[in-house]
C-alpha cells in the first residue's frame, strides 16, 4: 500500500468540478470550464489528483493538469465504486464522489495517467465514430431483414448505402491521419507486422490503448481484461476467468486471434494443442488474444520487430 501525501478528488459533471483536498478535509465546487481547470491545477501543483474518466467531461481538467506538470489518475467509474462499498460509503452524492476518489488515491497505488497526444486524441474520436456507424449498420441491416413493406425497405436501404458512405470517409480520414503522423505511423507499421493485424485493429488498438508498450505483460492484459483470475477457495480450484478491461480492445484482438491463429504457424499450433486438451474455443481465442497482446507490447517497449518461428 501506497499513501501518497496529499490527493484531491474531484467528482466532474458536464458544467461542475466538485473538489475534495484531502489533507485539509475542505470541499467546494467550481465550473467546468478551462479557466477554473487551469487555476486548479496551478493552486495545488504537489499534489495528485484522482478523477474518474468521463466521456469528455474531464477534457478541460485532464489539460490543464498536465499543462502544469501535475500528477493525476483517471480511474475505471466501476471501480470507484466498488472502492467506495468497500471503504463504507454508501451514499451517493457529488460530493461523497469527490471524497472517495480522494480516498482511493491515497490508500491505493494507483499509477499515474499519461494524457495522450493531440494526433492520438483525433485518432480515438475518429475510430469512435467509425464503431458508431458500424453498429447503426448492422442494426439497420437486422431490419432490413424483417421489413416487407417497399416503403420501409427503400428507406432502410438508403440509410444503409449513407450510412456506409460514412464508414469510407471515416476510414479515409483515420488512414490519412496515421500517415501523415510519424508517432502514429511508427506504431502502426510495427503492429501491422503481425499476421492478423490490419489496419483497423492496428488504429484501434493505438487509438484506445495508448499503454502498449510501458507496461509489464500482467498490466498490459489486465487493462485489456485478458488476464485470468483465480476462483480458489481452500481446496477448491475454480474456473480462471476474465473480466473488466476495455470492451472495444478485447473486440478487436479476439479478430485479430483469429485470423492470427489460422495465417501464423506459431498461433496455429497454439490453437491446435489447446483444442487436443480439450480447451473450449472461447478459451482458445481468449489465449491468443492474449500473447498477441503481450507480443504487441513487447515489440513496441522494445523496438523489435516480428519475428515468426522460421525468422527466429
Amino acid at each position: 500500500m501506497t499513501l501518497h501525501a496529499n490527493t484531491i478528488g474531484v467528482d466532474i459533471s458536464k458544467d461542475r468540478l466538485d473538489v475534495f483536498c484531502r489533507r485539509s478535509g475542505t470541499h467546494w465546487s467550481v465550473p467546468n470550464n478551462a479557466g477554473e481547470a487551469a487555476r486548479l491545477a496551478a493552486d495545488h501543483r504537489d499534489t495528485r489528483f484522482v478523477f474518474e474518466a468521463t466521456s469528455g467531461c474531464d477534457r478541460l481538467l485532464r489539460e490543464a493538469l498536465t499543462a502544469a506538470g501535475v500528477t493525476f489518475t483517471a480511474v475505471n467509474p466501476r471501480r470507484a465504486r466498488e472502492f467506495a462499498r468497500a471503504a463504507g460509503f454508501l451514499a451517493k452524492t457529488d460530493r461523497v464522489d469527490a471524497r472517495v476518489l480522494a480516498e482511493m488515491g491515497h490508500r491505493l497505488d494507483l499509477g499515474p495517467t499519461v494524457e495522450p497526444s493531440a494526433d492520438r486524441k483525433a485518432l480515438a474520436e475518429l475510430v469512435a465514430r467509425r464503431e458508431q456507424i458500424v453498429g447503426d449498420l448492422v442494426r439497420e441491416r437486422n431490419r432490413l431483414g424483417t421489413a416487407t413493406h417497399p416503403i420501409v425497405r427503400r428507406s432502410l436501404l438508403t440509410s444503409i448505402r449513407t450510412l456506409e458512405q460514412r464508414r469510407v470517409v471515416l476510414e479515409s480520414e483515420i488512414r490519412r491521419l496515421i500517415v501523415s503522423s510519424a508517432e502514429l505511423r511508427g506504431i502502426e507499421e510495427r503492429l501491422r507486422q503481425i499476421p492478423g493485424v490490419g489496419p483497423i485493429v492496428a488504429a484501434t488498438l493505438i487509438a484506445e490503448m495508448p499503454e502498449l508498450g510501458t507496461r509489464d505483460r500482467r498490466a498490459i492484459a489486465a487493462l485489456a481484461g485478458l488476464a485470468p483470475l483465480a476462483n480458489d477457495s481452500g481446496r477448491h480450484r475454480g474456473h480462471r476467468r476474465i473480466w473488466g478491461g476495455r470492451r472495444k480492445v478485447r473486440r478487436v484482438l479476439f479478430i485479430a486471434a483469429l485470423q492470427a491463429s489460422q495465417r501464423c504457424a506459431r498461433w496455429r499450433r497454439v490453437r491446435e494443442e489447446m483444442q487436443a486438451a480439450g480447451k473450449t474455443p472461447k478459451t482458445i481465442l481468449i489465449a491468443i488474444a492474449r500473447r498477441l497482446l503481450v507480443t504487441m507490447n513487447a515489440m513496441l517497449r522494445d523496438g523489435t520487430p516480428f519475428r515468426s518461428p522460421a525468422a527466429a
